[in-house]
Order: structure tokens, then sequence, then C-alpha cells
């Protein structure tokens, strides 16, 4: 009766040595992390989806890209999209000052556009992507490093039963059970993170698919004078110069 009460994991930290509390204290650093990592880009990514939904919103409601401006410079620009038209009308405004009277329409300014645009989308695909090694990393290697402690402790029993002479199942069950602890320990910290790595790349997928859509749009806007994505959007030049619909 006194073994079944000390089983279980008080009396695997009672017995264990120095290296099975390292894995243990190991173990719930990883989780920590992890949860903390989940909680985090959670309420991160939905915040910035609201915002995202919002300014698109916005976009195709502005009835001129002096208005889409102002709005850019009266609200920060804190989500992708927002980001992304920034990039765009600084680029586009560079070119206006460098004074060719046909800027946006020329290869060179084109290709300089395009760059802007792809700079502000890799630094924000920078940004969703963080975290996630850390969400990768810790469902890769908490299995194992559970499986060492569990190696290391089932060690460390059988020897204590070798010295003690009583090698029968009731004195075997208990450590080995014991030891088995840190096993399930290092899957109850894995799977979560896989799953949320699983679902955070997803999530990041579909976001970065709708801001490469969102680019062509506002390449075509700023290129050509007309929102490609809304017909019954109005035609907004960007210079006199530009081309109509």
């Amino acid at each position: 009766m006194e073994q079944t009460n000390s089983a279980g994991l008080a009396a695997l930290l009672a017995q264990t040595d120095t290296l099975g509390k390292a894995l243990l204290v190991l173990l719930l650093l990883m989780s920590l992390a992890t949860w903390s990592l989940i909680v985090t880009k959670a309420l991160s990514n939905w915040i910035e989806r609201r915002r995202s939904e919002r300014f698109v919103a916005s976009f195709w409601q502005a009835p001129s890209l002096s208005a889409l401006e102002s709005h850019l410079e009266s609200a920060q620009a804190a989500d992708a999209f927002s980001r992304l038209t920034q990039q765009a009308l600084s680029a586009a405004r560079h070119h206006q000052r460098s004074g060719a009277a046909r800027a946006l329409e020329s290869p060179a300014a084109a290709e300089f556009l395009t760059r802007a645009m792809r700079r502000a989308i890799d630094e924000d695909t920078a940004r969703l992507e963080s975290g996630l090694t850390v969400l990768a990393s810790v469902g890769s290697t908490a299995p194992f490093v559970g499986l060492l402690g569990t190696v290391w402790g089932v060690y460390h029993a059988l020897v204590s039963i070798g010295l003690s002479g009583q090698g029968t199942l009731d004195k075997v069950a208990g450590p080995v059970g014991e030891a088995l602890i840190m096993t399930a320990l290092g899957l109850a910290v894995a799977i979560p993170a896989v799953l949320a790595y699983n679902g955070f790349v997803r999530a990041n997928r579909l976001t970065l698919a709708r801001l490469d859509a969102f680019a062509h749009d506002v390449y075509a806007l700023l290129t050509v004078g007309v929102q490609a994505a809304e017909p019954r959007a109005v035609v907004v030049p960007m210079t006199p110069a530009t081309k109509g619909a």
C-alpha cells in the first residue's frame, strides 16, 4: 500500500537525480514557451485579421488615392494590407517626384513598384512566421526529451532493484511506471506544439495568398488606374497621364 501511494510524479521527483530533474525543468520550459506563443500569436492574428478587413473595406471605398493616403497618414499601418499599400504609394510618389512624365508606365518604374510591394510582403511573411521555429522545435524534440527521461529513470530503477535483490513484479512495476511518466509528459508538451504549428502555418498561407491577390489589385490601381477587383469601383487616376480603364 505504501508503494502504491508513493507512485506518481511526486515519487519520480523524489527518486530522480539531477539529470532527471533537469529534463523535467526543460519540458516545463518547453510547455510554457509553447502555450505563451499559442496565446499571443492567436490573439495577434485575430486582431490583425480584424484590422485588415476594415482597411480593405476602406480601401475599396476610398474616392481617390489622395483620400487613401490621408487615411494611411492619420491611422498607423497596423496590418499587412495597409503596410503593403503604404509601401506601394511611397514607391509611386518617389517616381512622381523624380520628374518622369509617365513614371509608372515605364518598365523600370513598374519593376521598382513591384520590388517595393514584394519587400513589404517578405517583411510581413517573416513577421507572420516568427515563433513558428520554436513550435516546430518543441514538437519535434519534446518526445525525445521525455523518452530520454524515461530511459534514464528505468536505468536507475533497475539498478536500485538489482542492488536490493528484490526483482518481483510489485517491486519493478512501480519504479518503471514512474519513469514512463516522462514519456507521457514529453507527448503532452509536443502534441499542442505540433497542432499549433500546423494551424498557424495554414493561417499564414491563407493570409499571404490574400495579400498577394491584394498586391495585384494595388499594382493595377497604381499603374493602370483601375481597381481590378471591384468592377463597380470608380477609376482613380494616379496622374493626369495615366491610362483610363
